[in-house]
């Protein structure tokens, strides 16, 4: 930080404290999970697809487009990861009954496992990473970075 301000001090940087440690932060979180899911034959945005299906309750299956609302990638991005884990097993694509051009996605046995199997390394990874906080910190943290998400997606 002081030689951002040593070599422009014209400019407020005095949002790379926070940001750049998110990103720094960013890269040792996927590693760590990355790690995590590795024995159970998954990178991160399989396990999310997994996961977020998973959560949904019986009977395992949403359309692209509720995935969508709630995995950070792009359509595109979220197709092609479809395409890959469907060849894999790990769901099946189906049309959407209520609309004729819609598709659903369902989990297979193998999704199921795979999910249930992963939830909790997942969640011991999250429980590491943030333990050398206080827990009233991590609360503090939660929320200022829940306020950072909300405000930046207006």
């Amino acid at each position: 930080m002081e030689k951002w301000r040593r070599a422009r001090p014209d400019i407020d940087g005095s949002g790379k404290a926070i940001v750049g440690r998110i990103l720094h932060l960013n890269e040792i979180i996927m590693r760590a999970v990355d790690k995590a899911l590795a024995k159970h034959g998954v990178k991160y945005p399989v396990y999310a697809v997994l996961a977020t299906i998973r959560v949904s309750g019986p009977p395992f299956r949403m359309s692209p487009t509720e995935l969508l609302s709630t995995l950070l990638v792009t359509s595109g991005g979220l197709s092609n990861l479809l395409r890959r884990m469907e060849a894999d097993g790990y769901i099946t694509r189906t049309a959407d009954e209520r609309d004729g051009r819609g598709v659903i996605v369902e989990l297979t046995d193998k999704g199921v496992a795979v999910a249930d199997a992963s939830m909790a390394d997942h969640a011991a990874v999250e429980r590491e990473l943030v333990e050398c906080l206080p827990s009233d910190t991590r609360e503090t943290v939660a929320r200022a970075l829940g306020l950072m998400i909300t405000t930046a997606e207006r």
